[in-house]
């Protein structure tokens, strides 16, 4: 399944991540490097997946707005999508995530 991927690599587009958006519009978003998140301040609940620096699934998570994600030690990258979008997708721990430009 191909899914649209916006990447937050600098450090300006990762600390804004998904901040006064309403919603992603079936989008995703890459944040690397990245080991944790929050939803401070966000409209909307999200699925996230943090990944290790293989892009392999380590966690999924959904967290709604308000919350700190506990940082995991060996995430090197965090996927973020519409809550429910990653079990949809049967995205589980030990996944691999191919990320085509």
């Amino acid at each position: 399944m191909d899914v649209p991927l916006e990447i937050a690599a600098s450090y300006r587009a990762r600390t804004r991540g998904l901040l006064g958006r309403d919603g992603l519009d079936g989008d995703v978003l890459l944040l690397t490097p990245a080991s944790s998140i929050h939803t401070v301040r966000m409209r909307f609940a999200i699925d996230v997946a943090y990944l290790d620096r293989h892009f392999r699934v380590l966690a999924v998570r959904t967290m709604p707005p308000g919350r700190l994600g506990r940082p995991r030690l060996r995430a090197r990258h965090v996927l973020e999508a519409e809550a429910g979008a990653m079990a949809a997708w049967g995205l589980r721990p030990g996944a691999t995530v191919r990320v085509v430009s």
